[in-house]
């Protein structure tokens, strides 16, 4: 397990050797104008992608699925939102459920990694940058056709939307350790798929198309919405007052 890993991370794992934005470096000087800023850029583009985990690492504009432009359209709004006003509480409370969505998908993967005795290589596997390119793959056909087992032969995603595509590529790394099967077999008996009648587990279940509206209805009347709710509060307290 331990030399095969090692050589996978030396040819693949962007955590490793970052072989995924070899061609980008290639573009790039030698020395960048600014080294300090720079390295911040990329520092915050990593905890970028380890904090949303993007469903399309490989879509900078966030934009090909609607689960990904939902959270990067929240995500947008809160920016424009004064920092403290109830719209900008509202967005990170949705923001924190996106992410908790994701980041319970990320723990059960990582639950049956460990499980299979990598428990110091787990994160590395689990880690997928923006540069991540379906042409790199070794095996995308069967990465593909296990992606689609696992979501529909298993509880593992907790959701009936399209899997995240950030996983395609985890696969292909498990195909090429040679650990696809037994990684599938315990997510087959670690999270067995939930009958039709089951209701969603709370806090799983998202609501895009509400979303959506609402972070178009805040971009349109946000600071309406805002001042009348601060109108109502000085309302509210010269009651008191009087």
């Amino acid at each position: 397990m331990g030399s095969a890993f090692k050589k996978f991370c030396m040819q693949f794992c962007c955590c490793c050797c970052a072989h995924d934005e070899d061609d980008e470096d290639e573009k790039q000087p030698l020395v960048p104008q600014d080294p300090l800023e720079y390295f911040n850029r990329e520092v915050q583009k990593r905890r970028d992608e380890e904090t949303n985990l993007w469903s399309e690492p490989g879509d900078p504009s966030h934009s090909e699925r609607d689960d990904d432009r939902v959270l990067y359209s929240l995500l947008q709004a809160r920016t424009k939102t004064r920092m403290g006003s109830t719209g900008y509480r509202r967005l990170s409370v949705d923001i924190e459920a996106m992410r908790d969505t994701r980041r319970e998908v990320r723990d059960k993967w990582k639950t049956i990694m460990e499980n299979l005795g990598f428990m110091a290589e787990a994160d590395s596997l689990l880690t997928v940058s923006a540069g991540a390119s379906h042409d790199r793959m070794r095996n995308a056909p069967a990465a593909r056709a296990l992606l689609h087992t696992l979501h529909t032969e298993t509880s593992i995603f907790s959701s009936r939307e399209p899997p995240p595509e950030r996983y395609l590529f985890i696969l292909d790394r498990l195909l090429y350790l040679d650990i696809a099967e037994d990684f599938l077999a315990k997510a087959m008996r670690f999270y067995p798929p939930r009958e039709d009648s089951d209701e969603e587990v709370p806090g799983l279940a998202i609501n895009l198309p509400l979303l959506l509206a609402r972070v178009e209805s805040m971009n349109g009347g946000g600071d309406d919405e805002e001042e009348a709710d601060e109108s109502g509060r000085e309302d509210g307290n010269m009651s008191d007052r009087s």
